[in-house]
């Protein structure tokens, strides 16, 4: 409040001063000529003291009381501008969006018995391989360090699981692929199949086994086409009787070093190549290649036979091969 009333006395002073420079008073007026300096000494303006306390510097009038300014100007009693329906949804959506929790991401799980790794694009529901390579129909899982085949798109028509760590194939992993033409698991530790792994597959041609540990190998489609078991543990007993007899399309049958005692027959007629080199193989039928009954059968397409490393000699067998337009590879 002293603030105040001396910036209203200041402003009365100042007031009073332009109204001495307007006023037609002798001391304020020069003289005709030249200027006279002490006509503008601003000393001549100075008030007395008697002048300041005749001074009525109340020019708004006696009813005018400074303590009314307390009451009507109050710090705080401005009413803050009302913000419009609009404003408020805006500020409200900001206030929201700013208040939302940011959430880390998912991990990817790399677990193939749960979600997260395939999409729905596979025979199972599951999702199409992350983990693997995609290229059409060919899904190449090579050398990933995987112990079990992962699910796999419905549309697969080949699969390349070669140098993992698989151990046994079960019924469910090919499941629903019906358009699956060659399986290649070379290089695994397979040791065991559910025996109607390959039941479903009715267009598979390919099956690739070489360098695993299997025993048994379960029944195959007689759609086959190629067959490689080369470097496994193999058995007579472990294999189907008369396994190959209906497959009329298998051309190249690889059994090399294993553990066969004889040669599995019967063969279809359209095999072309048969390696079983390596194993133990001691002795040869009349009609392991040949057909007994008919002398002028010839079997035209089988030109690839190898049956070395085995303890046999070829040459005490001569009626085992007099139908091959080539003679098989092996100890004389």
């Amino acid at each position: 409040m002293f603030e105040l009333k001396m910036s209203l006395q200041s402003l009365m002073v100042a007031l009073v001063m332009v109204m001495v420079f307007l006023s037609p008073c002798p001391g304020m007026s020069a003289p005709q000529g030249e200027p006279d300096d002490e006509a503008f000494d601003v000393e001549n303006y100075d008030l007395n003291s008697e002048d300041w306390e005749n001074l009525d510097v109340n020019i708004y009038g006696d009813s005018y009381d400074y303590d009314d300014l307390d009451q009507e100007i109050e710090v705080g009693t401005i009413a803050p501008d009302t913000p419009s329906p609009a404003s408020q949804s805006t500020a409200q959506h900001y206030e929201e969006e700013k208040t939302v929790p940011t959430l880390p991401p998912a991990p990817i799980s790399l677990d193939f018995k749960g979600p997260g790794l395939f999409g729905p694009e596979t025979g199972l529901g599951m999702p199409t391989c992350l983990l693997c390579v995609c290229i059409g129909g060919s899904v190449y899982c090579d050398d990933t360090g995987m112990d079990q085949i992962p699910p796999l798109p419905k549309d697969t028509t080949h699969f390349y699981g070669r140098f993992n760590k698989i151990r046994h194939v079960k019924n469910t992993d090919f499941l629903n692929l019906n358009k699956l033409q060659s399986i290649d698991l070379t290089g695994n530790q397979v040791s065991g199949m559910d025996e109607g792994v390959f039941r479903s597959l009715t267009q598979l041609q390919e099956l690739l086994l070489a360098d695993n540990n299997i025993q048994v190998l379960p029944e195959l489609p007689v759609t086959m086409r190629r067959i490689d078991l080369r470097n496994n543990k193999l058995v007579n007993r472990g294999l189907h009787s008369e396994g190959f007899k209906e497959m009329s399309h298998l051309e190249f049958l690889y059994l090399s070093s294993n553990n066969l005692d004889y040669v599995p027959t019967p063969l279809p007629l359209s095999l072309r190549v048969l390696h079983l080199q390596d194993n133990n193989i001691q002795s040869l039928q009349e009609d392991t290649f040949c057909d007994r009954h008919d002398r002028n059968f010839i079997r035209r397409n089988l030109e690839d036979i190898r049956l070395d490393s085995n303890p046999l000699n070829i040459n005490l067998f001569a009626q085992a091969y007099v139908c091959l337009p080539r003679l098989p590879v092996g100890s004389h």
